[in-house]
C-alpha cells in the first residue's frame, strides 16, 4: 500500500483534493475523502460541484441512499460504502484505517505538521507500506522523499 504525504504550504487544500480526485476518476478508480470537520466536507462538496461542465467530478456526501454508487464519497468515517480503494485524509489527522486501502493521500498543513511527522515515523519500515512526501515549489508538486 502507498501513502502520499502532501504538505500544504499556503495553498488551500481544495485544489489538490480536486486534482487527486480527477486523476483517480480518469483512471476509473473510486475515492473516499475523510474529514472530521463537517464544514470542510461541505466546502469540498461545493468545490467538486463547482467544477466546470467539462471537469465535473461526480460525488456525494456519505449517509445518502446512493453511497454505493458514488465514485467520490465525502465522509466523516473511514468505511467506504462506495468500495473505494483510495482514501484521502483531508483534515490532517492520520487514521490507521487508511492502511486497509491500496493508496492513501494524507494532506497536512503547519497546524498538523507534528502529527504528520509522527505518522511518517510510525509508518517507517512497516511491511508493505511505501511512503512518499510531496511539497509545493513554485506552484508545482515536487516529490521530496
Amino acid at each position: 500500500m502507498q501513502v502520499d504525504f502532501y504538505q500544504l504550504g499556503g495553498a488551500p487544500s481544495d485544489g489538490i483534493v480536486a486534482s487527486i480526485a480527477a486523476k483517480l476518476i480518469d483512471e476509473g478508480q473510486r475515492l473516499l475523502i475523510v474529514s472530521a470537520d463537517e464544514g470542510a466536507l461541505a466546502r469540498l462538496d461545493r468545490q467538486l460541484w463547482d467544477q466546470s461542465a467539462a471537469s465535473f467530478l461526480p460525488h456525494g456526501l456519505a449517509g445518502g441512499a446512493d453511497d454505493a454508487s458514488q465514485p467520490i464519497l465525502l465522509s466523516l468515517g473511514t468505511d467506504a460504502p462506495n468500495r473505494a480503494r483510495n482514501m484521502l485524509i483531508a483534515d490532517g489527522e492520520w487514521r490507521d484505517a487508511a492502511l486497509a486501502y491500496d493508496r492513501a493521500f494524507y494532506l497536512f498543513d503547519a497546524e498538523t505538521l507534528e502529527g504528520a511527522r509522527l505518522a511518517w515515523k510510525l509508518l517507517s519500515g512497516r511491511d508493505g507500506v511505501e511512503r512518499h512526501y510531496w511539497a509545493q515549489e513554485e506552484g508545482k508538486w515536487v516529490k521530496k522523499a
